[in-house]
């Protein structure tokens, strides 16, 4: 379909620019890490945007998928970027968008979107960086609270943190990444 090999390439000098620092911080998790991954900063950037759309979409193809699902508020232009792509390319593939917490309103709704895909859909969920696997797991489990199957998990970076394997397959969650650090940092320093 496209050369992804120099996609990816390009989304990994873009992220390497743009969302990538290295210093002291603190991750969601708690934990303390010597690089940080902003990724809304390539993730909110047309060209950023349409690469990740058209890779995760790349990844998606062939597996039977009815819908792409994330955790608001940093999958929200990964799910939307992956469905307008998927629509260029003459694949209806619906965006759903999963709340920290319900709408204490309404129809009190933890996923948005529910009108695309009927119950028992299959959902890939999209998260921007796995560290531990806390958050996409929580996505997961509302996605599936609300009737839709889970097919797996795809992320851009995967950080690899200890025990964030252990934790997908206990949830029974397949976890796939366009990128891991080292890749991440090999490929954006590749002539």
């Amino acid at each position: 379909m496209w050369d992804t090999d120099a996609m990816k390439k390009r989304l990994a000098r873009i992220l390497y620019e743009k969302s990538y620092m290295e210093g002291d911080f603190t991750l969601s998790s708690g934990r303390k890490s010597d690089y940080y991954f902003d990724c809304r900063q390539s993730s909110l950037n047309p060209e950023g945007a349409w690469l990740i759309g058209s890779i995760f979409l790349e990844m998606l193809l062939g597996l039977n998928i009815d819908a792409v699902a994330g955790m608001t508020m940093g999958a929200d232009p990964l799910v939307t970027a992956t469905s307008v792509v998927a629509f260029h390319k003459g694949i209806p593939l619906p965006a759903l968008i999963v709340r920290k917490e319900a709408k204490g309103h309404g129809t009190a709704s933890a996923v948005e979107g529910l009108a695309n895909v009927g119950k028992g859909a299959r959902v890939i969920v999209l998260e921007d960086v796995v560290s531990t696997g806390g958050s996409v797991l929580k996505a997961c489990k509302r996605v599936t609270e609300a009737g839709l199957l889970v097919a797996g998990v795809f992320c851009i970076l995967n950080r690899e943190e200890a025990g964030s394997k252990e934790a997908f397959a206990a949830a029974g969650h397949e976890l796939r990444s366009i990128f891991t650090r080292p890749e991440l940092v090999a490929l954006a320093h590749e002539a």
